[in-house]
């Protein structure tokens, strides 16, 4: 541990800092014009599932959504072609961000049972056809930062021994350098969960991801010194990104709540279905219990946060989406008020100082 921060205040993390923050200045310009824009999210969860059965690392996975963003923002594609465009961006992510000894074959992929799910069946051919398409577009060049690729560097100050958890000392650094690894992976998917965050630099996404998790958790000084002169940002400048991901966390935290709910409402009505005497109930009597009044009860998507699942994932067949596709509307910042304070209203729970 003591070699990893070591290295993280070295001269070659800056370099590499530098350079990345030299090269997202010429990123490629995305215009979100693609026609088939309502499909992105149910593609990205079928990259994230991929990328958690053959555990590559976030670098791999934000690069192959970004690389599918910029492809579907240039060309207008079926969907049966974007199906094999995001296995094309996955494997063309895995062979630039991975060891070459982990970068899947065709044949691993055809197997994967979220690819059966969809009927998809990659050919060499086909594959090959669409990463050379894919190469040609980007002019041979992968070398394209995301988030993921400076949220390490920014972590690295994210927690120390000064901070303050609402208003005390900290009774463990190691275990809320824990909390903050979490909650900065949670918004760093969130990021690639809409569109939207295209619009921001990554390394301002990457910042603003860390701010997020240091409200969440309610550390003191929210936004310190050193995570300014690090970043490079001051407060100001990270509160419109900040916001569209605690709107997100905020929804994800009422979704689970009320998905908990009504699986311990089912869990009891379970145990209604028989009386005392332990004879089923009658069919007007089962109509008459609290879950089947109207408008008691409502179809809600797991919270995209707790796991990624190639079970929910279900091919796209039309422009509306069943709700266990996973696939949510896009953030609006305009859909419920909302305000970044020092203070988040919302509470950590799983942390407890």
């Amino acid at each position: 541990m003591e070699l990893e921060d070591q290295w993280w205040k070295g001269q070659l993390a800056a370099d590499i800092y530098q350079a990345l923050r030299y090269k997202e200045l010429k990123l490629p310009s995305y215009k979100g014009q693609s026609p088939q824009l309502r499909f992105r999210r149910y593609f990205a969860d079928l990259i994230a599932v991929i990328s958690n059965h053959f555990r590559f690392c976030p670098a791999a996975r934000h690069l192959a959504v970004y690389l599918l963003d910029l492809f579907m923002d240039r060309y207008d594609v079926t969907v049966q072609q974007l199906q094999v465009a995001s296995s094309a961006c996955l494997l063309l992510a895995s062979k630039f961000e991975e060891k070459e000894d982990r970068v899947p074959k065709l044949e691993t992929l055809n197997n994967l049972g979220c690819m059966s799910s969809i009927n998809l069946v990659l050919t060499k051919q086909g594959l090959l056809h669409m990463e050379l398409l894919l190469l040609k577009t980007f002019d041979w060049n992968l070398y394209l930062p995301t988030a993921a690729h400076f949220i390490e560097y920014y972590m690295s100050v994210g927690v120390q021994d000064g901070d303050l958890h609402d208003g005390w000392p900290m009774s463990s650094l190691e275990k809320t350098k824990l909390y903050m690894v979490k909650y900065a992976d949670y918004f760093l998917e969130v990021s690639l969960q809409d569109h939207v965050f295209l619009w921001f630099v990554p390394s301002l996404v990457a910042a603003a991801c860390v701010a997020a998790s240091r409200l969440t958790l309610h550390l003191s000084p929210t936004w310190p010194s050193r995570l300014q002169r690090l970043t490079g940002y001051i407060w100001d400048n990270l509160v419109p990104c900040a916001e569209k991901l605690l709107m997100a966390h905020d929804s994800d935290v009422i979704e689970a709540n009320m998905h908990k709910r009504q699986q311990d409402d089912q869990q009891q009505h379970h145990q209604t279905m028989f009386h005392s005497s332990g004879q089923p109930i009658t069919v007007a009597q089962y109509l008459h219990l609290p879950s089947m009044q109207p408008g008691l009860v409502q179809n809600q998507r797991p919270p995209p946060y707790l796991s990624h699942s190639s079970s929910s994932l279900q091919g796209p067949k039309a422009p509306h989406h069943s709700s266990n596709q996973t696939i949510s509307t896009p953030l609006d910042p305009k859909s419920r008020p909302y305000s970044v304070s020092l203070h988040y209203t919302c509470a950590a729970q799983c942390f407890d100082r």
